[in-house]
């Protein structure tokens, strides 16, 4: 029995969503701002207008409750599951004024991959962006990568009525501290120590390539919340080939790495428990995986004349790698390079690694780490009990931030997001072979959108079909929250509307 909505549910809902579409409108002010300072008129219209539009719609939707109270789970996962979509309508709307998409939908498709940490673009001619839509890009991709319910509670935007169900609901498992808004501040202040140290590096070595400062502080930034946020986006056409440089590459794959870890580890690692992070089960998976993996794409692209010469191999095959198993999707090949210079071997060992993704609690997307570990060492515990007498008792165990025993919620948990993902990915394949376009090129795009990851096999453009914008932007969506909480709030609706349509019909009829 599916329990149903109230009509002070939907209320309570929509107050929360207008809140959440209040801060997307301040965070807008941003951008509006930096118009301003650079006398880009032409935005500054934009974003004033976008502002207050959001404001507000925002302050519409919280009169639908003045007081709403305290949350309760039900309704924190539909604030969870609409916040990521009302963020990314209103987040179009700047954009798709500007000269650079054909139609709010592909604008709409940008804002997607921007605040789902997708990447992927459709954007025409980027090198000549604004600066403002430039910063409003980095605004979106930062928030989103936080979360936007992190970025909400870090600010008290939900006041008292803060608890666990909204930052779970959004795919957060673990607390990092033992209350949801202590969690959430230090995830931000982790994050800009991070980006703070690597924008220095950055800038430093785009200042010694010959940027001019003002350039170099802008592409410093934005490459360093672009890496860490596993967002794989640059703000300019070629992407991390525009830099040249090997040092640039090299600081980006270790921000990815990072940024692919779980933060409650990498606080493991602040409090000087070195032990606890290098034995945890997610550090120990994650680095056999990479290395399986990479051994069987270093031998997949061993053949290609390109890349024939060990240092060229090194440095290409390596970077476009890491950049895939973090879903950070950066390329120092245009899509159709990508599919030029790798054999279809390659590119599907790319989209398996996309697929599985990081550490649970990071920024990375896809299935995670935790959750194939869990799976398999729950096969692992049915074939010893299989191969057990009856009387014997069979408990497995792991290490993940302590020592913690399998549990059959966790087993459940683990293969029901592991068996949407792969069905999704087949989907949103099937899609694209239906729509006209190569098999392994569609699975690896349906495999980007899923799972955040972005890397492009060449179908994301202005041009695709108008039905597989809208599949990608689904896909966007629920991958980033992990399709259980989406689903259920859909069926939840859905159920709720039943006795109304019921009813309404009975009165037709008399």
């Amino acid at each position: 029995m599916w329990q149903r909505y109230t009509f002070y549910d939907f209320r309570v809902i929509a107050h929360y969503l207008g809140v959440l579409l209040t801060l997307v409108g301040i965070g807008m002010i941003v951008p509006l701002v930096v118009a301003f300072a650079t006398k880009e008129w032409e935005p500054a219209h934009r974003y004033l207008f976008s502002v207050g539009l959001a404001l507000t719609l925002g302050s519409a939707l919280r009169m639908a409750r003045i007081e709403p109270g305290r949350l309760n789970r039900q309704q924190a996962i539909a604030i969870t599951s609409f916040a990521w979509l009302a963020a990314a309508l209103m987040g179009a709307v700047p954009l798709v004024m500007s000269n650079h998409y054909g139609s709010y939908l592909d604008a709409l498709f940008d804002a997607m991959a921007l605040f789902t940490t997708t990447g992927a673009s459709i954007v025409s001619q980027p090198d000549h962006l604004s600066y403002a839509d430039s910063i409003w890009r980095l605004v979106t991709m930062y928030s989103g990568g936080l979360g936007l319910v992190v970025v909400a509670m870090s600010f008290g935007v939900f006041g008292a009525v803060t608890d666990s169900s909204l930052y779970d609901s959004e795919g957060h498992s673990e607390h990092v501290l033992p209350n949801v808004v202590q969690t959430a501040q230090f995830t931000i202040k982790l994050s800009l120590a991070v980006i703070g140290a690597a924008s220095v590096v950055l800038i430093a070595c785009m200042l010694a390539h010959g940027m001019t400062l003002a350039r170099s502080l802008f592409h410093g930034v934005f490459m360093a919340v672009s890496s860490f946020m596993t967002v794989g986006l640059s703000p300019n056409s070629t992407n991390v080939a525009y830099y040249h440089s090997v040092v640039i590459e090299v600081v980006l794959m270790v921000l990815m790495l990072l940024g692919s870890i779980n933060f409650s580890l990498q606080s493991e690692v602040i409090k000087g428990r070195i032990e606890a992070f290098l034995h945890d089960m997610e550090i120990r998976s994650g680095a056999l995986w990479i290395m399986i993996m990479l051994a069987i794409f270093a031998a997949s692209i061993a053949g290609v004349a390109l890349l024939s010469n060990a240092p060229t191999m090194l440095r290409m095959g390596l970077f476009t790698f890491v950049s895939a198993s973090t879903t950070a999707g950066f390329a120092t090949l245009t899509s159709n390079q990508l599919n030029a210079v790798f054999p279809s071997g390659a590119l599907l060992v790319l989209a398996i690694a996309m697929a599985i993704g990081g550490s649970s609690g990071s920024t990375s997307g896809g299935i995670k780490l935790r959750r194939i570990v869990i799976i398999g060492k729950s096969a692992i515990e049915t074939m010893k009990i299989t191969a057990s007498p009856d009387s014997a008792r069979i408990q497995t165990s792991y290490y993940h931030i302590g020592r913690m025993r399998l549990g059959a919620a966790e087993v459940k948990e683990a293969m029901t997001v592991f068996i949407m993902f792969v069905l999704v990915y087949i989907v949103g394949a099937l899609a694209g072979i239906a729509l006209g376009y190569d098999a392994v090129d569609a699975l690896m795009e349906s495999i980007a959108m899923a799972s955040n990851g972005g890397m492009s096999a060449g179908i994301t453009s202005a041009g695709m079909p108008i039905a597989l914008k809208v599949i990608y932007i689904a896909e966007m969506w629920a991958g980033r929250l992990e399709f259980v909480t989406l689903l259920a709030v859909g069926i939840k609706i859905l159920v709720s509307c039943k006795p109304r349509l019921a009813s309404r019909a009975q009165k037709g009829d008399r």
